[in-house]
């Protein structure tokens, strides 16, 4: 029997199960997230009608798309919030009279807090709920550095000088971090294989970024602020937490586990871009045609983010581009009067070229896919 025989399909219905939608996400063709999103949908009282059925002789894709992140809806508002605050509480907002308890209490009470906040995600994931869990993995992420800060007090591992109170480890950079840095690291990739959820790479991208000024500052003399060396550290830590970013991104495109297909790298592109951007946007150019070199490597950024599908590289690259325009602007041609007319003829242009672009968006990306490799093409 041919397929065209079942064209006319206006009162064909299908019953769907929890379990059904389950087993399509163990078997790749959906997400755990997009199973659960397509399940409470439906069970609020939009039922699944089928308009055509499946060729089953149609070419598939090789692979389902990547998982995307979570939508913005007021529940994940609750969740979100709610996992900050908690995050926050044993982290920023970490008050002195919390740590007066001593080293040792601090350690079981971090300890305690961890294997709590790990049964909980557990709970979360096993019942399809990936905000949450993931929510309650990063807090327990967070969570080891202050287990470390209390085990090395409780050893007398501690270097002597430097901060006293766990609470500056969010705001002042030290050497001695470097400890807790390294164990958060561990810790975190070994919970990160085990729980599989893309906010937990959070913790991570950031404790690189502290880490990025606290090696800075051990390896000056004296351990002294020299913000030249802080800069420069930045933009090295930057380069190499993208290269990283970039490294995982391939590795959960291509994956053929749904689990590992989810966007791991979002995090460490935000991170790896920011002190990448800002250790090359602090460097003072001497010379016109360093700033323009500035200009043209932010116009790359501008490119390389609509060639892979990266918006953060967009972003900061045309942050660079505007920088640019307006030392032109206050600096080389302030008293010029033809360069405001130019500038304006120059933002109708992009407005133009915006415009041009949405028209061949698919033309332009099938181009530049030509010249990146498979596993940094843009996401579908």
């Amino acid at each position: 029997m041919d397929i065209k025989d079942f064209t006319d399909t206006s009162n064909l219905t299908f019953e769907l199960r929890l379990q059904d939608l389950k087993q399509a996400a163990r078997d790749g063709l959906i997400t755990e997230q997009q199973a659960q999103d397509l399940w409470q949908r439906w069970s609020q009282g939009q039922h699944w009608q089928a308009t055509r059925p499946v060729d089953p002789n149609a070419p598939q894709p090789a692979q389902p798309a990547v998982a995307g992140g979570p939508r913005f809806s007021f529940v994940n508002v609750l969740y979100y919030f709610g996992g900050l605050l908690a995050i926050g509480a044993m982290t920023l907002f970490m008050t002195l009279g919390f740590q007066q308890m001593g080293p040792t209490a601090l350690m079981v009470l971090g300890a305690l807090y961890l294997f709590a906040a790990l049964k909980v995600a557990d709970y979360f994931k096993a019942r399809s709920l990936p905000v949450p869990a993931g929510l309650m993995a990063t807090l327990a992420v967070f969570l080891v550095p202050l287990i470390v800060w209390g085990a090395q007090h409780l050893m007398g591992w501690w270097p002597p000088g430097g901060p006293d109170s766990l609470a500056s480890y969010h705001t002042r950079i030290d050497w001695r971090w470097i400890t807790l840095e390294f164990a958060t690291l561990l810790a975190g990739v070994v919970m990160l294989w085990r729980y599989r959820l893309p906010f937990m790479v959070m913790p991570l991208a950031l404790t690189l970024w502290y880490m990025s000024m606290d090696v800075a500052n051990m390896l000056l003399f004296d351990h002294r602020w020299e913000w030249e060396f802080m800069r420069d550290m930045s933009l090295v830590f930057g380069i190499g937490t993208v290269a990283v970013a970039m490294w995982v991104d391939v590795r959960t495109r291509l994956s053929k586990t749904a689990e590992w297909r989810q966007d791991f790298a979002f995090w460490l592109y935000i991170f790896g871009t920011t002190m990448f951007w800002c250790g090359l946007s602090l460097n003072d150019s001497g010379s016109e045609l360093a700033k323009l070199g500035y200009c043209a490597l932010n116009v790359v950024l501008v490119l390389m983010g609509a060639a892979i599908g990266r918006r953060v590289f967009t972003v900061y690259g045309a942050f660079g581009v505007m920088f640019y325009l307006g030392h032109l602007s206050h600096e080389v041609f302030r008293d010029s009067f033809m360069f405001p007319f130019a500038l304006t003829l120059l933002g109708l242009g992009l407005v133009a070229l915006g415009v041009w672009w949405q028209r061949h968006e698919s033309a332009i990306a099938a181009y530049l896919s030509r010249y990146v490799p498979q596993g940094l093409q843009p996401r579908a």
